[in-house]
């Protein structure tokens, strides 16, 4: 998984694009893309390879990388 910011549509877009492109070249099939035009997160399912590319605000609030964080496993205290 991969996960990376883009700070306007139309630079995310750009990277999509890009990105199936060049995962296309490279032989991988069956590229699915979600999102586009104008998204806060594009999704990019390329079968083994899933990137995720997002605005600044979407990425803060989605927390992604939070999923394998250490502090998954704390449990919160009790008040």
């Amino acid at each position: 998984m991969v996960i990376a910011s883009g700070l306007a549509d139309r630079q995310i877009t750009a990277m999509a694009q890009h990105l199936s492109e060049k995962l296309a070249k490279a032989g991988v099939k069956r590229v699915q893309v979600e999102g586009g035009q104008g998204a806060d997160w594009v999704l990019i399912d390329a079968g083994d390879i899933v990137v995720h590319l997002f605005k600044p605000e979407a990425r803060a609030m989605y927390a992604l990388e939070k999923m394998w964080g250490a502090d998954l496993d704390e449990v919160p205290a009790l008040a």
